[in-house]
C-alpha cells in the first residue's frame, strides 16, 4: 500500500481527523503535496523505545564522495519529528505543514572505515543554477528506527523538476584516534543531482502496524540500501560497534532510560599512552544506533577514594567506533566506575524514539 492510498482509505473509513484530512484538503483545492498527514500517534507510549503505528519506505536520490567523505541523499514522506535541547522539557514537536514536499535525508560516512560521522551538515538546493529557498539550510541530526543516525528535515520545493543538492559537511570536531587521527579535519562539499517527481513520493510503500503491537517495547528493522557502486556494499546506518567486537577488557553492559551503555578498558598506546583508557559507548536497544552529542562524566573509586572525577570526551576510534572516553591512571581490578549523563543526546527523534533517552540514572561498572 502507498501512503496516499492509505490516507484516502482511512478517510473513507472515518479514521481519526489528522489522517482523514488529506482528502478534505484536496477537495478544497490545495496542491497535491499539501495532502500529506501524519499517521496516528501511538497512545499510552512508554518512556522507552517503542513500535510506532506505521512503517514507511525510503527512496534514494544518489550518493557521492569528496575526499574522505561519502554522502547519500534519500527521501520519504514529510514526517513529524521532535527536536531536542538539553532536557525533556526542551523537546519540541515539528509538525508537517501544508507546504512540505518531502522529508529529505542525508547520511554522511567516512570512506575508509564506513563509519557514519557526527558532523555539521548544511544543505543548499539549486535549480538551473539558482538557489532555491527550501525553508532550511542546517539539517537536524536525527535518529529514526528505519534510517538510524542521519541528518534531515521536511523541505518545501517550488515544483517538480531537476535539482542539485549541495551538501557541506565537517570538519569532524570529535577526538579522533587510530585511522581517524589527523583525518577529517577539513570541510567536504558533495553534490548530488536528482529529479523531484511528486508521484515518486506518493508511490512509496506504507505499512500500518497492527494496533495490538503499537507501543510494544521493540523497534522496526533498519532499512537496507546499497550505494550503487556495483560491489553490493550497504549504506551504513550509524550502528555502534557490536559489544562482542569491542577491543580491550569489556565491562558488563548496563541499561539506563532504555539506552545500552557498553564500556571497556584499554591499554592501547594510541588511546592513552601509559595510562588506562575508559571508553563508554551508549547506543539504542534493538538496532544499536549510536547516541552522539551527549555529555557524559565519570567517577572512579578505588579503596574508598576517588581517583578520577570528570568529563568523558566524545571520540571516534577505528576499533571502538563512536564513544566517550578518558585516560585514567592505572585502572585496576576492583575499581568502581560510575557514569552519569549530564545532558541527553542532542539529536532529533522520529516516532518510536521521542520518549526515550532523556531521564538517565547513573550506571556503575566494576573493573
Amino acid at each position: 500500500m502507498n501512503r496516499r492510498a492509505f490516507l484516502r482509505g482511512t478517510a473513507a473509513a472515518g479514521a481519526a481527523g489528522t489522517v482523514g484530512l488529506a482528502g478534505c484538503l484536496e477537495q478544497l483545492g490545495f496542491e497535491e503535496e499539501s495532502a500529506f498527514a501524519n499517521p496516528p500517534l501511538v497512545e499510552n507510549r512508554p518512556n522507552a523505545v517503542y513500535l510506532p503505528s506505521s512503517r514507511d519506505e525510503m527512496g534514494m536520490y544518489g550518493m557521492t564522495t569528496d575526499g574522505d567523505y561519502a554522502a547519500m541523499l534519500s527521501y520519504t514522506f514529510p514526517h513529524r519529528f521532535w527536536t531536542v535541547e538539553a532536557t525533556d522539557e526542551g523537546k519540541e514537536l515539528v509538525e508537517i505543514t501544508a507546504d512540505d514536499s518531502l522529508h529529505l535525508m542525508v547520511t554522511v560516512w567516512d570512506r575508509e572505515t564506513h563509519t557514519v560521522l557526527p558532523v555539521d551538515a548544511r544543505l543548499e538546493l539549486r535549480q538551473d543554477g539558482d538557489l532555491v529557498d527550501i525553508g532550511t539550510s542546517s539539517l537536524w541530526p536525527m535518529i529514526s528506527q528505519r534510517m538510524g543516525f542521519h541528518y534531515g528535515d521536511n523541505v518545501q520545493l517550488p515544483g517538480e523538476g531537476p535539482y542539485t543538492a549541495r551538501i557541506q559537511v565537517g570538519p569532524v570536531s570529535l577526538e579522533r584516534t587510530g585511522t581517524f587521527a589527523e583525518r577529517l579535519e577539513s570541510m567536504g562539499t558533495l553534490e548530488i543531482d536528482f529529479e523531484y517527481v511528486r508521484s515518486n513520493i506518493h508511490d512509496l510503500s506504507f505499512e500500518t502496524i497492527p494496533e495490538s503491537q503499537r507501543g510494544n517495547r521493540e523497534a522496526l528493522s533498519l532499512m537496507e540500501m546499497e550505494h550503487g557502486g556495483g560491489d553490493g556494499e550497504s549504506i551504513p546506518m550509524g550502528q555502534a560497534t557490536p559489544i562482542e567486537e569491542l577491543p580491550g577488557e569489556s565491562l558488563e553492559a548496563q541499561r539506563s532510560d532504555d539506552a545500552t551503555f557498553a564500556a571497556l578498558v584499554s591499554d592501547a598506546d594510541r588511546l592513552a599512552d601509559s595510562s588506562s583508557y575508559l571508553a563508554v559507548s551508549p547506543r539504542t536497544p534493538y538496532n544499536g544506533i549510536v547516541l552522539p552529542f551527549t555529555s557524559l562524566s565519570a567517577t572512579v573509586e578505588r579503596d574508598g577514594e576517588i581517583v578520577y572525577d570528570g568529563q568523558l570526551t566524545e571520540a571516534l576510534d577505528d576499533e571502538i567506533g563512536h564513544h566517550y572516553g578518558v585516560a585514567v591512571d592505572d585502572l585496576t581490578s576492583g575499581d568502581r566506575v560510575t557514569v552519569s549523563v549530564d545532558s541527553p543526546p542532542q539529536v532529533s527523534r522520529h516516532d518510536g524514539y521521542e520518549t526515550a533517552f532523556f531521564d538517565f540514572e547513573d550506571v556503575t561498572y566494576t573493573v
